[in-house]
């Protein structure tokens, strides 16, 4: 019996043996069992409830801070498309976005309905859902501070309307469950003029070209800076990549950018496995070094080639 025949019929659609590489930013990494494109909410609850809980359930959002190791995926990886992308401009100065949405999407979306707060999702790259789930942020913004509750379905396919608290963020963290896979997100916005509002994503994204590898094949920060960031002797992460040599070091066709130490970049010929030997290798330095513990903001899904092999 295959993997699908195992899954419930829905009016999404199934890709066996789904090629990850293609929709991910590194490009690098093996097939997805089942790839699984919901139509809806309601067909993804309809999924999540009729299948089996030892099949193994992965989300993929825009693929940008996901690297896909080299044996590809086991199970059913789900990716939220247009149908999860909408955006909603509300009463109260609120946004309503769908987990799928690019987050610059829903920046414009915030800009152009007059609602200031959510400029920082200009410079994030991903889509709502994984914002909602490691906290994204930049340049002194992040999640936490705009949204007013998350939607989320539960591995049985129950939904669950979450607000701040239940989600428990720290520094790029969410404290909910794993199991939750995002649906859509309300946020908070402050009136402004629109022009105001675009002007100050501009600056964010001029910042951005000018001080990262953004047209490179790369994930963005590979590690969140140690927590809690800020304190006046703490070094971030890219400084303490630096110190250790870091910059450019490279396995294969892998490496750490030269104009941003924190960025991993794929030169086309990378493997999942280099890429995660040239991150490890600098975080085992950073740690012998420093005794600083680098976390992974990358997320790393799958097995490794030997792994599939046996």
């Amino acid at each position: 019996m295959s993997l699908v025949d195992r899954l419930p019929a829905v009016r999404g659609k199934y890709v066996e043996q789904a090629p990850l590489k293609d929709i991910t930013w590194l490009r690098v990494g093996g097939p997805a069992d089942v790839l699984y494109l919901p139509a809806d909410e309601a067909d993804l609850a309809h999924f999540l409830a009729g299948t089996p809980e030892d099949i193994p359930v992965h989300v993929l959002g825009a693929g940008s801070n996901t690297l896909v190791r080299d044996g590809g995926v086991a199970g059913v990886v789900i990716r939220l498309g247009p149908p999860f992308a909408k955006t909603e401009a509300l009463e109260g100065n609120r946004l309503r976005a769908g987990a799928g949405a690019l987050d610059r999407m829903v920046a414009k979306a915030a800009g152009k309905a007059g609602l200031a707060g959510m400029e920082y999702l200009i410079g994030v790259p991903g889509t709502i859902g994984g914002a909602l789930r490691m906290n994204a942020g930049c340049y002194d913004q992040e999640t936490r501070d705009v949204v007013v509750e998350a939607v989320a379905l539960d591995r049985s396919g129950r939904r669950i309307v979450a607000t701040p608290d239940a989600l428990a963020y720290s520094y790029r963290h969410s404290g909910a469950p794993e199991d939750w896979i995002f649906v859509e997100a309300l946020f908070q916005g402050t009136p402004d003029d629109p022009a105001a509002i675009n002007e100050r994503m501009d600056a964010i994204t001029a910042r951005r070209e000018q001080t990262q590898p953004i047209r490179e094949k790369t994930s963005g920060s590979t590690f969140a800076n140690p927590d809690p960031p800020g304190t006046p002797d703490q070094r971030k992460s890219w400084q303490l990549i630096d110190s250790v040599g870091g910059r450019g070091f490279c396995v294969g066709g892998a490496r750490f950018s030269e104009q941003h130490c924190n960025f991993l970049i794929n030169d086309g010929s990378a493997t999942a496995a280099d890429l995660e030997e040239v991150g490890e290798t600098v975080r085992a330095r950073v740690r012998e070094a420093h005794g600083v513990d680098l976390r992974w903001e990358v997320r790393r899904i799958g097995r490794a080639q030997e792994d599939k092999a046996e």
